[in-house]
């Protein structure tokens, strides 16, 4: 819905990746599986704003 949202649901899948490879590099399996569950928050936060819009566009349509 909001471009701001968007953009930080974004930017946390990133951090995600950085951590997982971080983890992956140094044998950190914690640092690792936090960096997968920041991804996928990222990628379920952005799924939600995704629901949002279509919702949004289906009002829309219907009070045209």
């Amino acid at each position: 819905m909001g471009l701001k949202d968007k953009a930080e649901n974004k930017a946390e899948e990133l951090k995600g990746k950085g951590k997982e490879s971080a983890g992956s590099a140094t044998g950190d399996r914690d640092l690792k599986s936090e960096g997968q569950a920041d991804q996928t928050s990222g990628k379920v936060k952005n799924a939600g704003e995704h629901v949002k819009d279509a919702a949004k566009d289906v009002k829309d349509g219907l009070s045209k």
